[in-house]
């Protein structure tokens, strides 16, 4: 027979009520009873029925994670991420990709939320980054966590998971300059999404400290896509002065860039050198492999569903919207610099 609630309270001793707060991670349980109910419900071997814990009162156990992104690494990071968190605290998570620019979608939103008994969501851009998208949630009792660029931080109100977008590409762009490259190449991702402009001001910045002036020809507007890299690439290297170094917004274009220099019989790196951004498989799948900044997806992810869980959490055990403390509920990153075979020396 299937193992209840009720086996594991009579087996600790205490009330059906105790146990429920064990297993939601309540803080408002003594050690020892909290012990005593973790040693009951690992001897029945109990599994606690999520849907039937959604359904049987007004609090919910599932966050969802929103997100219009055609970059299937990416998304799989990110579930892996957020599953990793909610198992260890017994919620379930509901995967919902969606089209941003949907005319229903605030709508959809508010029927997901409803329907679907999310206590929490994890938003990814474009929708961290869009105000109007905020302003609904806000509007509806549930906690959320963004995951976004921290090119404009002083705007970045609330509970997010910053990215610093600037940082790790101004440290790409400055490897680069070390290594002798003068004219370097900006392939740019889509202007909508705050990481392009962060990307962006970091390769300027490192130029303009190294006493270069930023040519605005050496910078081709695209998209974050494999295509992007191979035309754009083709365009910047087809002329009378080439740059002797492209640093691509993702990996995804620095893989196209890469192919178009094959095509053009171009040697990589010894007439030129290529970086990425994000170390996705694509900057290893490549030969040779990318030169990138690390960006870990999942543990970015993992860390934007433990924040999310904690207000939540917080809210049903003090009756209020979670901490106080507005610096608690904002963490960062910096995409780590990871060196490959794809840059070298300039060229004489």
């Amino acid at each position: 027979m299937k193992v209840t609630i009720s086996d594991v309270a009579e087996r600790a001793g205490v009330s059906i009520k105790t146990v429920s707060r064990v297993i939601n991670n309540e803080p408002s349980v003594r050690a020892a009873t909290r012990q005593k109910v973790l040693d009951a419900v690992k001897s029945l071997n109990y599994t606690p029925n999520l849907a039937a814990r959604n359904l049987a009162g007004t609090h919910s156990y599932s966050i969802a994670f929103i997100y219009d992104n055609p970059n299937a690494y990416y998304v799989i990071d990110m579930q892996n991420g957020i599953l990793e968190a909610c198992r260890a605290k017994g919620y379930e998570l509901l995967i919902h990709p969606c089209k941003s620019k949907s005319p229903v979608i605030h709508s959809d939103l508010k029927k997901l939320i409803e329907h679907g008994k999310v206590a929490g969501l994890i938003l990814t851009p474009p929708f961290s980054e869009s105000s109007s998208f905020i302003e609904t949630l806000q509007s509806m009792d549930v906690e959320f966590v963004r995951i976004i660029s921290s090119t404009n931080k002083e705007q970045i109100k609330g509970k997010s998971v910053q990215i610093d977008d600037r940082q790790a590409a101004y440290n790409i762009t400055q490897h680069l300059l070390s290594l002798g490259h003068k004219r370097i190449a900006y392939l740019s991702g889509g202007e909508e999404h705050l990481s392009t402009l962060g990307r962006q001001q970091g390769y300027s910045q490192a130029l303009e400290d190294a006493g270069i002036s930023v040519d605005k020809q050496l910078i081709i507007e695209g998209k974050y896509s494999f295509e992007s890299g191979e035309i754009n690439a083709r365009k910047i290297l087809d002329n009378d002065r080439p740059p002797t170094a492209i640093f691509a917004a993702n990996d995804e274009i620095a893989a196209g860039a890469l192919f178009t220099a094959r095509m053009l019989k171009i040697d990589v790196p010894g007439q030129l050198s290529i970086a990425g951004f994000e170390d996705s498989p694509f900057s290893r799948q490549t030969w040779p492999k990318l030169t990138t900044a690390h960006q870990s997806n999942q543990e970015i992810a993992r860390s934007a569903a433990k924040l999310v869980l904690e207000q939540i959490q917080n809210k049903s055990a003090k009756g209020c919207n979670g901490s106080d403390s507005e610096d608690k509920t904002q963490r960062s990153f910096i995409p780590e610099l990871i060196i490959r075979q794809s840059t070298g020396p300039a060229p004489e």
